[in-house]
């Protein structure tokens, strides 16, 4: 990711998957679920933020063009390139399940990520932690 986290409790909580931590009876805060809402939010400001300074100024276009940049398959391809689903704690039905497999989980995992690091680092190591791992949005 290029990223080194001053406060690695963020790390490892943005890697908790919420069955994991009530399987090992973490206390409540202790999972990602929190910064993966978080993590989406900032990655939408990153991108229309780039948008903005890249000239585009209509709204619809810049929400058209972040809703193309920014999906479940363009996140869930960012964390499957930095094999993300190796370093996540999973709980032992979606380890068993391999749930990572399909659907949204990956890409939230890659949210949560994302908004540790702005916990961590502020907006530009967010967005520049986006940048080295190839999320690209162009007018």
């Amino acid at each position: 990711m290029g990223y080194s986290f001053s406060d690695r409790r963020l790390l490892i909580r943005a890697l908790t998957r919420l069955a994991y931590a009530k399987e090992r009876g973490l206390d409540p805060a202790a999972h990602m679920d929190a910064l993966a809402t978080l993590g989406d939010a900032v990655i939408d400001v990153v991108v229309i933020q780039s948008l903005v300074a890249a000239g585009e100024h209509d709204k619809g276009l810049i929400t058209n063009r972040k809703t193309n940049c920014v999906n479940m398959t363009v996140l869930r391809r960012l964390a499957e390139q930095l094999s993300v689903e190796t370093y996540v704690y999973w709980g032992k039905g979606e380890e068993a399940q391999g749930v990572w497999t399909s659907g949204r989980v990956l890409a939230e995992c890659m949210e949560a990520l994302i908004g540790a690091v702005y916990l961590d680092g502020g907006i530009d190591a967010a967005a520049r932690v986006l940048a080295k791992i190839g999320l690209r949005c162009e007018i």
